[in-house]
């Protein structure tokens, strides 16, 4: 057969088979091939279209002759033949050259090709075996070429398709820049839109969205419910008092008892001129339950604010909690019940207060039960304390009021802040000048004594008229406001000279003490320093006489040493009447009702066992009032007139004059309204003392002096011993009178008045008296 014969049958039983070029790829891009590619890239579906025409390039394929004529495939004949169909096949090689860069590696198979193929006919087909092995060489290189074409080709088209993808998303979010920073609002949102997932569609992405919803509402919901508690938790510590206080310069008072209400009315009545302050209470209650009981207190706060806190003040960080390094005044109230346990909390508190590492801008005033730990408590914390104590205040204001009636108004008036008190203050113009002179230099105050430059601060109660003010000397004066008096001008006042023999009968006494209290023994040497030889003090309580004894002895009462007095002894109980039947009632001059030891601890209970006493007391009187009016003659009663205020006080509607001491305030004042005692002290005289104290701690000095039993004290005096019946005088002319006895005359009451007026207004304004006026007077204790 011949070579074109050959060309021109493929399907010839002795054709050679090579693979074709699509098995060729397919088999070599298979996973087991090492031409199989790692990464294939997508061909995006706009741009698929564009290479579907492509097909790999066709390779030429030799076809084998037959047996039959492979004698003569060697014969020199045929080499021009061969020659030409080399040359052509060349050409064609050439031609696809020039067209792709990428067959150059095939130029190199074609070369090698054509070296086997003039290799085989120079040397003839010698061996078929041969030439079998040399086609299947062959195929694979062709194979191998075409794999390596095809992988890059289709490795140039994925990074093309790449790029275009990458250009589309980079003027699409040009694009979405542009329209964000062009378009307003509207235009925003609806772009923002486009991309969320309420736009899905298809069950898949659908479920996708609602639980993105539903997820997004309960992060939502756990955050609302976050806010809410923090919320709730911060208005949950503002309402239960666990909150600082900012403020500074205020008052802090640490405690709870039944003292609160008169201390903070006396606060806000000081604060009033100032526009109101601050108040700050911490007590280990709950702040809603303080603030509830504070608010049915019946008075107006007038500008101040009242603020409270729980906490204990036993512990820094709840003293921190009220900046009580800020603080100007620190009044520590006594805890109702036992008087130890409530003084060494007291003592604790002290000690709390002095460990605070900012230190304390303003002084600490104490309220002590017992007069025993006030050392203690002094020695504790030294120059800031100053010490109240409530027990040994309320017994020495009872025993002078039960020695001079209606002392008790007098005092309610200077204590507290409604009226007229204590103001020190220096004044340099008054360098320089006599006391004397200084006692009728204020319009608007009275001159009490002088605070001593010289001598370390010391406060002199009514100096001598020859004292001088020197420099740095302060005036301690007796008026409404601390801005509301200054010195004037000196006035020209006439002295005159007494009205009579300036002497007070000093007649003996007889006083019944109802009940049992702890300093009982101080009661009594207080007792023998005031009242005159050969006076009587009848104890009636339930105490056993031989205890009696004991308790007093223990309590540093030497019995020998008891000059004035006789005590006489009586067991029973008080609000038993046969008890009470059995003693002389109408023979008492004075009879003081004392809050017993035994129920002191609860108010309520030693309130209503006093006002049971008082009762039983006053109907027994009544009953013996004939038997009494037989056995007491007016001189005994002492020398004051029938119509006089004091003697109708001492006389009390021809019956003793009795003292009852009330704890609670308000029981206080339900007696003073019925009218059924004639004189009734309870502990708003120490709440009033406190305030006093914590406003301006120099007045402690001043108090502790009127209440000790030496010194200086309160006294009521007759007018009598100043002027004469109907004579003209003005209040300067009767306090220069009073200064020849070395009296400070700091008020008056007129004969039908109800109550005493303390630094009276005008006193350079004349006017005519009567002797049964009375004088109020600071003097010297008799």
């Amino acid at each position: 057969m011949s070579l074109d014969s050959a060309e021109a049958s493929p399907s010839s039983s002795r054709d050679w088979f090579f693979p074709s070029p699509s098995f060729i790829h397919s088999t070599s891009n298979s996973p087991q091939s090492p031409n199989y590619p790692r990464k294939f890239s997508t061909i995006p579906r706009h741009s698929r279209s564009s290479h579907t025409d492509w097909k790999p390039p066709k390779t030429s394929t030799f076809r084998s002759v037959s047996s039959s004529g492979s004698a003569a495939y060697g014969d020199p004949k045929y080499g021009r033949v061969r020659r030409r169909i080399e040359l052509r096949r060349r050409e064609k090689m050439a031609k696809q050259e020039k067209e792709d860069p990428v067959l150059e590696q095939k130029r190199d198979v074609s070369k090698a090709v054509s070296g086997v193929k003039t290799a085989i006919g120079e040397m003839g087909i010698r061996d078929f075996g041969q030439r079998v092995k040399i086609r299947w060489q062959m195929a694979s290189y062709i194979a191998i070429l075409i794999t390596a074409f095809g992988s890059l080709v289709h490795k140039n088209f994925s990074l093309h398709n790449q790029v275009i993808d990458l250009q589309d998303q980079i003027s699409t979010m040009n694009i979405r820049l542009q329209a964000c920073n062009t378009s307003d609002t509207f235009d925003t949102i609806s772009i923002l839109q486009e991309g969320n997932h309420a736009n899905s569609e298809g069950m898949g992405p659908r479920l996708v969205s609602v639980s993105i919803s539903f997820g997004g509402m309960l992060i939502f919901a756990m955050m609302l419910g976050l806010v809410s508690d923090a919320i709730s938790e911060k208005l949950d510590s503002l309402r239960k008092g666990r909150s600082e206080v900012v403020e500074q310069n205020h008052t802090l008072i640490l405690g709870w008892s039944d003292k609160l209400g008169s201390l903070l009315n006396q606060l806000v009545i000081a604060n009033e001129s100032l526009g109101g302050g601050i108040v700050v209470v911490m007590a280990e209650r709950d702040k809603e339950e303080m603030e509830l009981d504070i608010a049915k207190m019946e008075f107006d706060f007038r500008g101040t604010s009242v603020i409270c806190r729980s906490g204990s003040p036993l512990i820094l960080a709840d003293l921190k909690k009220v900046s009580v390094s800020k603080a100007r005044a620190i009044v520590v109230l006594a805890d109702d019940g036992n008087a130890d346990q409530s003084d060494a909390r007291a003592l604790r508190t002290v000690l709390s207060l002095t460990g605070v590492k900012e230190g304390l801008r303003g002084h600490i005033v104490v309220e002590l039960s017992d007069l025993d730990n006030e050392v203690l408590v002094k020695l504790v914390g030294g120059e800031l304390v100053e010490t109240v104590v409530a027990h040994d205040v309320i017994g020495r204001l009872m025993i002078q009021c039960a020695r001079q009636p209606g002392l008790a108004q007098i005092w309610e008036d200077i204590l507290g802040f409604e009226n007229c008190e204590f103001y020190i203050k220096r004044w340099p113009q008054l360098d320089g000048m006599q006391f004397e002179d200084v006692l009728i230099s204020f319009p608007d105050a009275i001159p009490c004594g002088v605070k001593v430059a010289s001598r370390g601060g010391k406060i002199i109660l009514n100096p001598e008229d020859s004292y001088v003010l020197q420099g740095g000397d302060e005036v301690l004066v007796i008026a409404e406001d601390d801005d509301t008096y200054a010195p004037g001008a000196l006035p020209m006042v006439w002295r005159g000279s007494l009205a009579g023999d300036f002497i007070v009968p000093k007649l003996t006494e007889k006083i019944l003490l109802c009940g049992w209290r702890r300093d009982m023994e101080d009661m009594i040497m207080v007792l023998d320093a005031f009242l005159a030889p050969g006076s009587e003090l009848w104890m009636f309580n339930e105490v056993v006489e031989s205890e009696r004894e004991r308790k007093l002895i223990d309590g540093g009462l030497d019995l020998s040493r008891l000059v004035n007095i006789t005590l006489v002894h009586r067991e029973g109980n008080a609000v038993i009447r046969r008890h009470l039947e059995s003693l002389p009632l109408e023979s008492f001059d004075s009879i003081l009702i004392l809050a017993d030891e035994s129920v002191e601890d609860s108010a309520i209970q030693a309130d209503s066992r006093s006002l049971a006493t008082l009762l039983l007391i006053r109907d027994i009187q009544a009953k013996r009032l004939p038997y009494r009016e037989a056995m007491v003659t007016r001189g005994q009663r002492g020398s004051f007139s029938r119509g006089s205020w004091i003697g109708e006080m001492q006389q009390a509607s021809d019956r003793s004059v009795i003292i009852s001491e009330i704890l609670d305030p308000r029981t206080k004042n339900l007696l003073s309204m019925s009218k059924i005692s004639d004189y009734v002290l309870s502990n708003e005289l120490v709440s009033m003392a406190l305030a006093m104290v914590a406003e301006d701690r120099q007045i402690n000095d001043v108090l502790e002096e009127l209440f000790a039993e030496e010194g200086n004290e309160l006294h009521i005096r007759l007018a009598e011993l100043y002027l004469h019946e109907g004579e003209e005088m003005s209040f300067y002319e009767i306090i220069l009178r009073a200064r020849q006895k070395r009296e400070i005359v700091i008020g008056y009451r007129l004969e039908n008045a109800e109550r005493a007026v303390i630094n009276p207004p005008n006193k350079n304004e004349r006017r005519r008296w009567s002797v049964k006026d009375v004088f109020v007077v600071i003097t010297e204790k008799e």
